[in-house]
């Protein structure tokens, strides 16, 4: 079985959005990586960290996702990571009420010796030290490195982004991002840019709008899927990211063809996150269901163009 190795964040989350509220609940960009991953047919592993406060029920349910968490610390005395947000009408735009950093603060990530030679490294967002400590304690070179990041790095960690970045496979990040990373309006423009820094492959996300890839002068346009309801978009980022790298850990197969598949299988995914809050929905989520939704993206996205003689 193929190794996935998850960096990033296990957290509190509080969130509101136009339909509700919650208190303190599981979140964190591993965490929704994790899960999302557990669909498919990979051992992976989290490297995060928390503190003594965090809940056994929450190491317990991602565990028996066949999630390996030797490598997520818990500190004794210690306080988790917690975030909180309130969403705008349009579920686009959202403010953070509250950051608290706690245990992430002093954070060294230590890979488990299982898995410093995993097939697929998929970097979640996380200060860019911290995702260069990961790269550099691999015991050989993985098949594929994905990085997801974003605008706060940029303002104040630029040059130890700079730097990860030069040594990534694959950057996903969103039209904002993009354009702020480059300076280039024209997401066409922004993606060759970023292929200048390093990245054979790029991903930039259009959360309700889909998602490009780009490789060298290939254009892969993958829609998200038209939802009647959107509860809390919270974690779509990185469950869509979980799908992704899950898919290509599973398939063994990093063409630029096959990631087009695995822009589907993470576009679905992301699809069900945003159903519920938090990671309500990914916990309940059967594979039944996830098959179904692949098979409405297929005719979503499948039809024959008759050309004219």
């Amino acid at each position: 079985m193929n190794k996935l190795l998850i960096v990033g964040t296990v957290a509190f989350d509080a969130i509101e959005t136009p339909f509700g509220k919650t208190d303190k609940i599981l979140g964190g960009a591993a965490t929704y990586i994790g899960l999302s991953a557990s669909h498919f047919n990979v051992k992976s592993a989290i490297v995060s960290v928390v503190g003594d406060d965090f809940p056994q029920e929450y190491l317990d349910l991602l565990t028996s996702r066949n999630i390996d968490i030797s490598g997520l610390e818990v500190v004794q005395g210690g306080k988790t990571f917690f975030w909180s947000g309130l969403y705008h009408n349009d579920l686009n735009s959202r403010d953070t009420l509250d950051t608290q950093l706690n245990v992430l603060a002093d954070f060294q990530p230590k890979v488990p010796q299982d898995f410093k030679d995993a097939d697929v490294v998929m970097l979640g967002n996380l200060h860019p030290l911290v995702q260069s400590s990961v790269l550099d304690q691999m015991e050989k070179q993985p098949k594929l490195v994905v990085l997801d990041t974003m605008n706060f790095w940029m303002d104040c960690a630029l040059p130890e982004l700079l730097d990860v970045i030069k040594r990534v496979d694959v950057i996903t990040i969103n039209d904002e991002e993009a354009r702020q990373l480059t300076g280039e309006y024209s997401l066409v423009k922004a993606a060759a840019k970023i292929h200048t820094m390093g990245p054979k492959y790029v991903v930039i996300k259009k959360g309700e709008h889909g998602a490009l890839l780009f490789h060298q002068k290939e254009i892969f346009f993958a829609p998200a899927l038209p939802l009647e309801e959107v509860f809390d978009p919270t974690g779509a980022g990185d469950t869509f990211a979980g799908g992704f790298s899950g898919f290509i850990a599973q398939s063994e197969n990093v063409s630029f063809g096959n990631m087009k598949n695995a822009i589907i299988y993470g576009s679905n995914l992301a699809s069900f996150c945003v159903e519920k809050f938090g990671t309500e929905r990914m916990v309940t989520l059967e594979k039944a269901e996830v098959q179904q939704r692949l098979q409405q993206f297929k005719a979503l996205t499948q039809f024959d163009i008759v050309l004219e003689k």
